[in-house]
């Protein structure tokens, strides 16, 4: 399953993603990774979480090689069952444009790995395609 975290920046979104991730793994038996632009939370998500800084992976720069960099992830971790993603739209060149795609693969890889994906985006409700909408939406 994809959920999605929407607003503006500093509506809350990356305290939220934060606080859900360290509630689910205390709860869940596999394992949770934290994708985020720079390590700014290093010490606030617990430290069974994974924290993948996407600055460290300078050519992870569209849609495609995203995409193919959360395939590796899985690929060397067959327990995973949640993958969080702060600020997609900060990561690599990827527009509001992209999302419809973007979001549809991580739904292909949820629905064949049995993983769910929470995604925030910085951007308004009503600014966003009907495509995307259709997600879940948790804030």
């Amino acid at each position: 399953m994809v959920k999605l975290l929407v607003g503006h920046k500093g509506s809350g979104k990356t305290k939220m993603m934060v606080d859900l991730a360290n509630t689910d793994v205390a709860e869940k038996s596999g394992s949770i990774i934290f994708i985020i632009k720079d390590d700014r939370l290093k010490h606030e998500l617990n430290y069974n979480i994974r924290m993948i800084v996407m600055d460290e992976y300078e050519y992870v720069s569209n849609i495609e090689r995203y995409t193919g960099f959360i395939y590796g992830i899985l690929s060397s971790n067959h327990d995973i069952e949640e993958i969080f993603i702060d600020s997609i739209l900060k990561h690599a060149d990827i527009t509001l444009g992209d999302l419809p795609a973007f979001l549809r693969e991580l739904q292909d890889i949820s629905e064949s790995a049995n993983i769910d994906f929470i995604v925030s985006l910085s951007a308004d409700l009503d600014e966003l395609d009907a495509s995307v909408r259709q997600y879940e939406i948790i804030n």
